[in-house]
């Protein structure tokens, strides 16, 4: 009884809704929009608010020279020489010998069997690529938990 009371109540309800909404006059729709300024923020001072503290403007950095460089893998000898394959900037690999000239002034210094080093042709400080470690094995469990 109290459900099809509820159900007649939510009917005429929506009747009333809709026929006031139809018969309201066209012309009294919303006023159009008002534009409104946009606030200013300074960025210095709220930064300050929050107790930044302001540091000298230097000269921007360079991009990190090693991260344009992936070494994928490598074949060593034990003198620091050997072969090392190397993608540069994401383009597909080549394999470089050690002392190649390479991308401009860098040149592939020495392989061992953990990476490369890399530095520039006259010489001085470079950077080091490492091999990406290697994915272990997955065989299945052991033979002492599999049950016969």
């Amino acid at each position: 009884m109290a459900t099809t009371a509820l159900l007649w109540a939510a009917a005429a309800a929506s009747a009333v809704y809709w026929g006031l909404r139809l018969a309201a006059p066209v012309d009294s729709a919303l006023a159009p929009p008002v534009a409104v300024p946009a606030l200013g923020v300074d960025t210095g001072d709220v930064a300050r608010a929050f107790g930044a503290v302001k540091v000298a403007a230097s000269a921007p950095m360079a991009p990190d020279v090693a991260s344009r460089f992936r070494l994928l893998g490598v074949a060593a000898d034990r003198d620091g020489g050997g072969v090392a394959l190397i993608a540069v900037d994401g383009k597909p690999p080549r394999s470089y010998r050690a002392g190649a000239a390479f991308d401009g002034q860098l040149v592939l210094q020495s392989i061992d069997a953990a990476g490369a080093h890399i530095g520039p042709a006259a010489g001085g400080t470079g950077f080091r690529l490492t091999v990406p470690p290697r994915p272990l094995a997955v065989n299945g469990p052991p033979r002492s938990l599999v049950e016969p």
